[in-house]
């Protein structure tokens, strides 16, 4: 429950060694390499290895291609809910069938791309055929251009234009001209021109006044009607070449799983050859440099004991915590919470892990926010089927968990303030007996009635929340010798609330003047305290303008971020209201023509889409407004984000998994 602590690993090992220590390194999993130092790099006698990355990279690429065109060509018929296969480590880093896979995976590929090339000869096929459609009533060699004494032109005009016209024309340019329309639809009229080869250029001219578009048949001989009838065989031949690469890809997939196997072994390759690239070498030693959490690192003497290396692991200075990696260590409720903390960004080494701070508080807002006993108890069963189904880890582990634990915090809420999916049994009781006294659910209380009680016991959760946070910057500050900070920022603030709440107890309960006056004094001495505390470091006319700053920063910030917390009341209002309008409506039809098979069905199909949109609506909104309180209100406390994630060598495949040890 905290930021694990980093050691830097500096290693010298024999060359000859170096890959096979990967592989031990590979299954440990906490070992993350990075680039040597600069003095170290500079060394005239180190120099970097050839490096097989880019080659394992495009095989990897391939693989994966490989499977993603299976997977569209042959869909995989999967169960909804399947754990990923686990296999041995050593299974993940052996080559058996590699090559093999390798070359499924480039016949898959070819066959793929010969496809593709197929879709775009059929394409050009078929514009050859839609553009010999105006053309199939003529007879004539499409390539014919005329006799030894005529010329024969080929052509459209706009259907706009009167073909009569046209003729009127070419016969004013020459008598020895003839214009046949061979076809018209409803954008040209296509037409053939015999005229004296002479004359051809003057036609030519007079065309243009007609908008006449030539047509031109390069590369084709004989009617329109053969050259449509050979585009036709061509698609066919072109159909049946392409169904047989779509059916040797089918044919292959029987050999999903070695392709998915041998994609995984790629990536744990490529993995190690990442991390080799980093190291530098002379001609028998390579050096390399890394990072390694403190608890593992009596797991790595013992891995490194058996190779011929020399190596040491030291904590870094404080200069250099922006370069250490950060991984958080936590138990199975706060682990639930990593995914929101990465989200957001993971703390700076030598800071403090919110998880464990933030864990009671996220999952209290949203069970309050969401506070419904149907919904709770669908997140949780979502959430133990997820779990045992899929067998998650990682990221998917924390989510699983996190919608675990906001299952059970909404089911709580639930049945404090009487909700199952929102007021649904008060509704049918009502229904089967409309002079039915029963009042619903029991409830401690209800948004819609105490809805001032969930306001006000938003804002105290929130000052609580606000509060926990100023603490933890609190105790930093001490820790890092600030002391003075700590009392006259935190410090100041805190009596400042002691003061209003002795006035609040003064006004509203005791009514006395002793304590009216006590109040008064304790927030004098907290305002004094700020104000000391925020020109304390400023000279001259800066330490009024930073004590204005101070005050207007201090009453505006703290009074909206209180206010935040309001949005907790207003979406567990908002959740509750729409459900019941949507039972409501539900139970209309059977209020107004009875109980029976047709009124029921109706109620099913309202309740069922009203409160799954309900719930999605809910679900989404409520893990997006606790995540805005938890990182601007309580992050803003004493978060220091910008940490550096911790990424280890280790298996990392997308279809397999390697087996825990």
């Amino acid at each position: 429950m905290a930021i694990l602590k980093m050691k830097r690993l500096r290693l010298m090992i024999a060359r000859s060694q170096k890959d096979e220590l990967l592989r031990a390194l590979i299954r440990l999993g906490c070992v993350q390499f990075s680039e040597l130092e600069d003095g170290v790099q500079s060394l005239e006698s180190l120099r970097r290895a050839e490096s097989e990355t880019l080659s394992i990279k495009s095989d990897h690429a391939a693989l994966l291609r490989a499977v993603e065109l299976l997977g569209k060509y042959a869909p995989e018929k999967k169960p909804m809910l399947a754990a990923m296969p686990e296999v041995e480590g050593d299974t993940l880093l052996g080559s058996e069938g590699l090559e093999q896979a390798l070359s499924l995976a480039g016949e898959i590929i070819a066959a793929d791309e010969r496809i593709r090339r197929i879709g775009a000869e059929e394409s050009r096929e078929r514009a050859v055929i839609e553009s010999l459609e105006p053309w199939l009533p003529l007879d004539l060699p499409l390539d014919v251009d005329g006799t030894e004494r005529s010329s024969v032109l080929l052509g459209s005009v706009p259907v706009k234009v009167s073909l009569d016209k046209v003729r009127e024309a070419l016969e004013a340019v020459t008598e020895e001209s003839e214009l046949f329309e061979v076809s018209a639809d409803k954008k040209a009229s296509y037409v053939m021109i015999v005229c004296a080869k002479e004359t051809l250029p003057d036609i030519q001219e007079a065309l243009r006044a007609f908008d006449f578009t030539a047509q031109s048949f390069t590369g084709m001989s004989g009617p329109a009607r053969q050259c449509t009838a050979l585009s036709n065989a061509a698609l066919e031949r072109l159909g049946r070449e392409k169904a047989a690469c779509e059916a040797s890809i089918v044919e292959k997939a029987e050999h999903r799983d070695e392709l998915k196997l041998a994609a995984d072994r790629l990536a744990a390759r490529l993995a190690m050859s990442e991390a080799g690239d980093l190291a530098l070498s002379t001609e028998g030693v390579a050096l390399m440099q890394g990072w390694v959490p403190a608890e593992k690192e009596a797991a790595l003497e013992e891995i490194l004991s058996g190779y011929d290396c020399a190596w040491e692991c030291e904590d870094p200075p404080e200069e250099d915590y922006p370069e250490v990696p950060v991984s958080l260590k936590n138990n199975k409720l706060t682990n639930a919470l990593n995914m929101v903390t990465e989200m957001y960004s993971l703390p700076a080494y030598g800071t403090v892990d919110p998880n464990p701070l933030m864990a009671p508080f996220f999952i209290l807002f949203f069970g309050l926010m969401m506070a419904d006993i149907g919904y709770g108890l669908i997140m949780i069963a979502a959430a133990l089927v997820a779990m045992k189904k899929l067998k998650p880890r990682g990221s998917s582990l924390a989510f699983c968990q996190l919608l675990l634990y906001g299952g059970i915090a909404t089911l709580a809420m639930g049945v404090l303030t009487g909700g199952f999916f929102s007021d649904v049994p008060y509704q049918l009781v009502h229904l089967i007996n409309p002079k039915s006294t029963w009042p619903g659910l029991w409830h401690l209380f209800s948004p819609e009635t105490d809805s001032n009680l969930v306001l006000y016991g938003s804002l105290v959760l929130g000052m609580l929340h606000l509060n926990t946070g100023m603490v933890v910057s609190a105790v930093q500050k001490v820790k890092n010798g600030d002391k003075a900070g700590a009392l006259f920022e935190e410090g100041s603030l805190w009596i400042l609330l002691v003061g209003g709440l002795l006035l609040a107890a003064d006004m509203m309960i005791v009514k006395n003047s002793a304590l009216h006056y006590a109040g008064l004094a304790v927030l004098i001495v907290g305002a004094v305290m700020l104000l000391f505390g925020a020109g304390r470091n400023a000279k001259g006319f800066g330490k009024v303008t930073a004590a204005f700053g101070c005050i207007y920063n201090t009453a505006t910030g703290w009074f909206g971020d209180v206010l935040s917390y309001s949005r907790i009341m207003a979406l567990m209002l908002a959740g509750g209201v729409v459900g019941k309008v949507f039972n409501t409506v539900a139970v209309m039809p059977a209020q107004s023509s009875g109980v029976n098979v047709l009124t029921m069905a109706a109620f099913v199909l309202i309740f069922v889409l009203g409160h799954a949109i309900n719930f999605a609506l809910n679900i989404l909104g409520c893990y997006v407004h606790d995540l805005r309180l938890q990182c601007l209100e309580f992050f803003g406390k004493f978060y220091s984000d910008g940490g550096k994630p911790f990424r280890p060598l280790k298996f990392g495949g997308k279809y397999v998994r390697a087996k825990e040890t």
